[in-house]
């Protein structure tokens, strides 16, 4: 079993099983990975996308054997290259899209498989869910926008604790700092993260794929910088049906219908 996918509504369940958990990050797995999440994202059926990975893991990362055939070969330069070349586009596309993705941490998510889990919108984490960064322990600096995303979700002196000290985090502690948003039982992992994932994916797709984008940028912007990028898509929010039908609603007293 490698990458397996379930259809629930307009929710999409993507599991990486097997050796797509523990060698997320090799040339075999991590192409069938992105695929998965990409035909996820470009499905209009589908509002939020849930990535859990299996037993032990959610994603180790890297396939470490991988990495010393590499420097035998002496081609990390180039192994590393391809797979980032997947990898940071992807997570991109996670970020800006308006379908909502919720990582359901299971277990370890290190390296790769850690920015992997961040750029998701949200994170819910059973108590075996762990956070490491293991990039300086292999002599690496960090990737998969690890430095760029837990900074937000938790400040920069824990984060650069975190990298310079190559700490493993359990989900309590995750949890406590922000970057779990949930901490719940293991038999209640996936429904607490379908559940999530269903309310947040409830919005009108300009809604959604605004306000992403809007607190992706909004560290990088001025405040009048990103005022008027708010009055530019707002406005643009003004001419969707979701704003018809939100305002028919509210007027209505009741709950609003989006496609």
């Amino acid at each position: 079993m490698t990458v397996e996918t379930e259809q629930m509504e307009s929710v999409r369940l993507i599991r990486m099983g097997g050796q797509s958990s523990t060698q997320s990050f090799s040339r075999a797995f991590l192409p069938l990975i992105a695929q998965a999440i990409d035909d996820g994202l470009s499905d209009h059926a589908t509002k939020a996308i849930v990535l859990t990975g299996e037993g032990r893991f959610f994603s180790a990362g890297a396939d470490i054997q991988a990495f010393q055939s590499s420097i035998d070969e002496n081609e990390a330069p180039a192994l590393i290259r391809a797979l980032t070349g997947v990898l940071h586009p992807l997570l991109q596309r996670i970020r800006t899209s308006s379908t909502v993705v919720i990582a359901a941490l299971n277990g370890v998510s290190a390296g790769g498989g850690l920015g992997l889990a961040l750029a998701c919108d949200a994170r819910v984490g059973n108590h075996d869910a762990r956070m490491a960064a293991s990039y300086a322990g292999m002599g690496l600096s960090p990737d998969g926008g690890t430095t760029w995303l837990l900074p937000r979700l938790v400040g920069e002196q824990p984060a650069r604790r975190f990298f310079f000290r190559n700490e493993v985090w359990t989900a309590q502690k995750a949890h406590e700092l922000g970057a779990i948003d949930l901490l719940v039982d293991d038999a209640s992992l996936l429904d607490t993260a379908v559940a999530m994932a269903n309310e947040w994916s409830s919005w009108g797709s300009h809604t959604k794929e605004a306000t992403k984008h809007l607190l992706h940028v909004q560290a990088d912007n001025d405040f009048g910088t990103h005022l008027d990028h708010e009055r530019t898509l707002i406005e643009a929010a003004g001419t969707t049906e979701a704003f018809k039908e939100g305002v028919a609603a509210f007027l209505g007293k009741r709950r609003p219908s989006f496609d």
